[in-house]
């Protein structure tokens, strides 16, 4: 039996789109001016502070790095982030902006939600209102969904300098590249969205929490903070931390339609319009259409068959809408949606609970991260992301015709090749290992909310959300243990700079080559038949990969629902 859809369903899907498609080159091309360091709309507001800034900090603006230098500022970088939001976290409790005078947070909780930010993955094994003090939120969790987004746009804008750069070894300065991120997109973007989540009732303020009386005589404690601020920034930084334990099924982070279609479209604003960026820097608009296409209809592909299985009741719950751990305010639709949006943007914001996916929703929202989170994924990894992939693709098709793989004029070698190989590697080895381990031990099993295949699926669920940095959960895993932190935050790691690292020195080969004129021999890289050659690249290297782990969870899990079996 098939539960139809609302036609608000359908003008909501249509009306996201759309202005996903719309708002791509607008704010793609404004990227570009801002990355390539040219005069912007916003150039008159932000110059003297970013001035400032340099100064304070004794950048100078003028020296170029090379590709190890950037990859080491890059490193010190988040190393120094690290320390800080570990010590904030630990010590919270003698720090202000404590009305709750919540205490300091247990050392293996602290270091993984230290990794978690830093990475751009906003994993969370506490519950916001409970377990961190406002400042904690604001001058730590905040500041690093700005630094950790900004972080993802250097290495991206680093990339294409060393695509586009003809034999030199430098691909600028680290410290420009994401003090101008962090100043005329992220900061600019979140207040404006900020505004208006406010304003739709996104709480923003500094109250103790409130203690009312319910209809019933009962005394229940009302969470308050700085939250609208936050929210928008973990949203537009493909971030995903909620402020609240629920994140964005708690009514004070999303009490609206429209404050939830506006997170929506937040969450694949940056990412998708930096494929029109893309395109503007290395000068063929048509190489950014032809990314920005893969991803479409990757997304849309993942979008249909997410809807269909929820729609597509089952005789285990006598073919009703299946609305546990959904979003009852806006309906399946909107659970669907999001769970799709947030996973193939490495956001990890949930305004559902995953685990109450159908095990074929569930799955797509896998699959999305498995794929290397390079549909929309985060704010600039993503685009590097696929670029691996482009780099994969263009080598089999040059061992198919017998000639040397170019992008963009670019010869492509054993070195980028090899490079290719261990950004892919590193996540997927995460994610099937690191499951592996958890299963096979006491201390992983014993934090499973379910049994049988659909257990598997909350393990294999937590560590592709690590590996992709995505930072989602099934909800059905305790991940608040020791054994869990652990492991997850080096999956995490791994996932971050396992992939950057080995793109920056993509980069620094790319930058020293001569660019090849373009001939009657040259492969194409910006119309359909390399879409389709790309995203057949995508889904053969994921399904290989992960076809049996997904095999024995939700494939299984599936089929024993079909036949009335749950967990």
């Amino acid at each position: 039996m098939i539960i139809d859809m609302e036609i608000n369903d359908y003008i909501q899907i249509f009306l996201f789109l759309f202005l996903l498609i719309a708002l791509t080159p607008i704010l793609g091309s404004f990227m570009a001016k801002v990355l390539n360091g040219e005069k912007n709309i916003l150039t008159p507001i932000f110059s003297k502070p970013e001035k400032l800034i340099y100064k304070i900090c004794g950048v100078d603006t003028n020296l170029s790095m090379n590709w190890k230098k950037y990859t080491m500022a890059l490193l010190l970088f988040n190393l120094i982030g690290f320390i800080f939001l570990f010590l904030v976290l630990v010590t919270q409790k003698w720090l202000p902006l404590n009305p709750q005078q919540i205490g300091n947070m247990n050392w293996h909780t602290a270091f993984n939600t230290s990794v978690s930010f830093i990475t751009n993955t906003n994993w969370q094994s506490y519950s916001g209102e409970t377990g961190l003090s406002y400042f904690s939120q604001m001058i730590g969790l905040t500041v690093q969904n700005f630094l950790s987004a900004a972080t993802g746009i250097a290495v991206l804008t680093a990339l294409i300098r060393g695509i586009k750069g003809k034999t030199t070894d430098v691909l600028g300065n680290f410290w420009v590249d994401i003090t101008r991120s962090t100043l005329y997109i992220l900061l600019p973007l979140s207040i404006v969205l900020a505004v208006l989540l406010a304003g739709q009732g996104v709480i923003q303020n500094f109250d103790s929490y409130a203690h009312v009386t319910t209809l019933q005589g009962n005394t229940q404690v009302i969470p308050q903070g700085p939250a609208a601020s936050q929210i928008a920034i973990k949203q537009l930084g493909t971030n995903g931390g909620g402020f609240f334990g629920t994140n964005s099924a708690h009514p004070f982070e999303n009490p609206t339609p429209f404050s939830n279609f506006l997170q929506l479209l937040s969450i694949l604003l940056i990412p998708a319009a930096l494929t029109y960026t893309y395109g503007k820097m290395v000068k063929s608009q048509k190489q950014g259409w032809a990314i920005f296409t893969t991803m479409f209809i990757l997304f849309g592909a993942g979008l249909f068959v997410s809807l269909y299985s929820e729609f597509h009741q089952s005789e285990a719950w006598h073919n009703m809408a299946y609305m546990e751990g959904k979003e009852t305010r806006f309906g399946i639709t909107n659970s669907v949606l999001w769970s799709t949006v947030t996973t193939a943007a490495s956001n990890g914001s949930v305004n559902a609970m995953h685990d109450s996916l159908t095990p074929l929703s569930g799955m797509v929202a896998m699959i999305n991260m498995m794929l290397g989170e390079v549909i929309y994924g985060g704010a600039g990894a993503g685009l590097y992301g696929i670029v691996i992939f482009i780099i994969l693709t263009v080598f089999i098709a040059g061992l198919m015709v017998g000639r040397t793989p170019e992008y963009l004029g670019k010869k492509i070698e054993a070195f980028e090749v090899k490079m290719a190989l261990i950004a892919i590697l590193s996540p997927s080895i995460v994610i099937l290992l690191f499951s592996a381990i958890a299963c096979t031990i006491p201390q992983g099993l014993s934090s499973l909310n379910n049994e049988g295949s659909h257990g598997l699926s909350e393990i294999l669920y937590a560590f592709t959300s690590a590996a992709g940095n995505n930072g989602s959960a099934f909800a059905g895993l305790n991940a608040s243990t020791v054994f869990y932190n652990l492991l997850i935050a080096l999956g995490m790691l791994i996932g971050r700079f396992g992939i950057i690292i080995p793109v920056l020195a993509i980069s620094g080969s790319l930058a020293q080559k001569k660019i090849i004129p373009v001939s009657l021999g040259t492969f194409r890289t910006d119309n359909l038949l390399f879409v389709g050659l790309l995203i057949s690249i995508i889904i053969i290297v994921g399904g290989l990969t992960f076809f049996p782990a997904l095999s024995l969870g939700p494939i299984v899990d599936h089929i024993l629902m079909q036949n009335g079996v749950l967990f």
